[in-house]
C-alpha cells in the first residue's frame, strides 16, 4: 500500500505510534513502517516529511539535529559529516497518539456492527 493510499488520520497514527519508542530519523522511520507492516506501506518522502513537519508545528513531536560522520578516521572535535534529523514523541504527541488509537478502535468496532450484522453498543 503506498503512502497516498492511507487517510491522513491513519498516516498520522502510524508515524506517531512508530515514534512511541525512541527517536528516529526520517529513513528509520519508513524502514519501521515498512518492516512493522510486512511491506504493505510504503511512505515516500513526499508523504513523510511534509507530515512530520506538520506534526512538528503541531507540537506533537520535536526534532533535533545530529552530524553523522561517514569516515570513521575523523576525530569529534573536527567539523565533517552530514547533518540527520532526529524525531522525537512529545508529551502532547502522546496524548494524540492515545485518541488516535481510540477513534480507531471506535471505528473498527462500527465496522464490525456490520460484518458480523451485529448493532454496536453505545453508550447514552
Amino acid at each position: 500500500m503506498a503512502s497516498g493510499d492511507l487517510r491522513p488520520d491513519d498516516s498520522e497514527l502510524i508515524i506517531l505510534s512508530v515514534l512511541t519508542d525512541e527517536p528516529l530519523y526520517g529513513y528509520a522511520i519508513t524502514k519501521s513502517v515498512a518492516a512493522r507492516s510486512g511491506g504493505e506501506v510504503r511512505l515516500t518522502p513526499g508523504v513523510l516529511y511534509p507530515l512530520l513537519a506538520k506534526l512538528e508545528k503541531q507540537g506533537f513531536i520535536s526534532s533535533s539535529w545530529e552530524t553523522v560522520r561517514s569516515d570513521r578516521n575523523v576525530s569529534e572535535d573536527e567539523e565533517g559529516g552530514r547533518k540527520r534529523k532526529w524525531y522525537k514523541l512529545s508529551a502532547k504527541g502522546r496524548k494524540r497518539l492515545e485518541q488516535r488509537v481510540q477513534a480507531h478502535r471506535d471505528y473498527l468496532s462500527m465496522i464490525s456492527a456490520f460484518i458480523k450484522g451485529e448493532a454496536p453498543e453505545r453508550a447514552e
